[in-house]
């Protein structure tokens, strides 16, 4: 009898520990219970972005709850592990639009996989407001996003203006399928043929905006070209790769590189001379104006199709000014 007790005790703590190791590995991050477990009178607003690794979507859901607090809604706010992970985030999308939201924010890593759930949230009567990266479709009845197009382009004449308007460089681009990616990369590539014809580009790679997987690909790229003058990591992954790569070359000072966002490794490489510069977007705001704008929609208000968040670009000579210190997310 007294095995049998050591046996039951014994199954109950093994069940409670892995319990607890499932609570903690998970990738959804609310920012109240879940309302639909919960009686409120409070409209809900469920919120699925690309990520939760970087810095940058930490900021996103600190200004969405800054308008939850102001507009007096719930919301949840929850992404996959990595931005790689589309059929993760196709199943937070399903999970949320199971819980019926009064508004969907939503930011696809994916501009066409999540159409068809987008579909459905317009025949339950879910309004749908896009952030940070659209979709390829007109369901969204707003998008609140930096002009990545004329951010990357900022970028790319501060990378033609660094190394003297002629050479080689390169991208590191976290993917080819979302907007965020495809407009960046196609607004840094144009500037630079259209108006810098003695700058040749001569390879564009694609890490899924994991840093790690960032720092070979840039790695590689300075091997195939040793007289390499510059790289653009266009997001914060991106970049980070890209740093980490010329200071494991010994490239620091050889190798111009500019990038996108700004997480702390960004801000101290700038600080310390690996980085020259990058470009900030408006995070908090980002997630401030999709949640206004979904409450706008649940009220039967209009909203802008196109809420331009803003951008700025910054360097180690206005990095401590009063405007690049609220924008930037360290």
């Amino acid at each position: 009898m007294k095995k049998r007790f050591w046996l039951l005790g014994a199954f109950m703590l093994i069940s409670l520990l892995l319990a607890a190791c499932n609570e903690e590995e998970g990738t959804t991050v609310t920012t109240s219970a879940d309302p639909a477990e919960q009686e409120s009178d409070k409209p809900y607003v469920a919120i699925v972005s690309k990520g939760f690794q970087h810095q940058f979507w930490q900021a996103v859901k600190q200004g969405a709850e800054q308008a939850a607090d102001e507009f007096d809604v719930e919301i949840t706010f929850e992404g996959p592990e990595s931005e790689s992970q589309v059929d993760k985030q196709i199943e937070m999308l399903q999970a949320a639009l199971d819980k019926k939201p009064d508004a969907l924010g939503f930011a696809a890593l994916d501009s066409q996989a999540s159409v068809n759930l987008l579909e459905k949230a317009k025949s339950e009567g879910i309004p749908v407001i896009a952030f940070d990266s659209g979709v390829e479709s007109d369901i969204p009845l707003a998008t609140a996003s930096t002009d990545n197009i004329a951010a990357s382009a900022l970028a790319a004449e501060k990378m033609a203006e660094l190394i003297g308007g002629e050479g080689k460089i390169a991208l590191v681009v976290h993917d080819q399928t979302s907007i965020t990616g495809i407009s960046r990369r196609d607004g840094f590539v144009n500037f630079i043929e259209e108006n810098y014809p003695n700058i040749e580009i001569v390879d564009i790679q694609y890490g899924g905006g994991d840093h790690l997987k960032s720092t070979d690909l840039a790695k590689a790229i300075m091997q195939a070209h040793p007289d390499l003058k510059g790289i653009f990591g266009a997001n914060e992954g991106s970049a980070i790769g890209v740093i980490n790569a010329v200071k494991e070359m010994n490239k620091v000072g050889e190798i111009t590189v500019v990038g996108f966002d700004s997480g702390k490794q960004q801000i101290d490489a700038i600080k310390d001379g690996v980085m020259a510069g990058a470009i900030t977007q408006n995070p908090v705001g980002i997630g401030y104006e999709t949640v206004k704008a979904a409450v706008a929609a649940i009220n039967g208000e209009s909203v802008e199709k196109q809420i331009d968040t803003g951008f700025y670009w910054y360097d180690k000579e206005n990095i401590d000014s009063e405007e690049i210190r609220s924008a930037i997310y360290e």
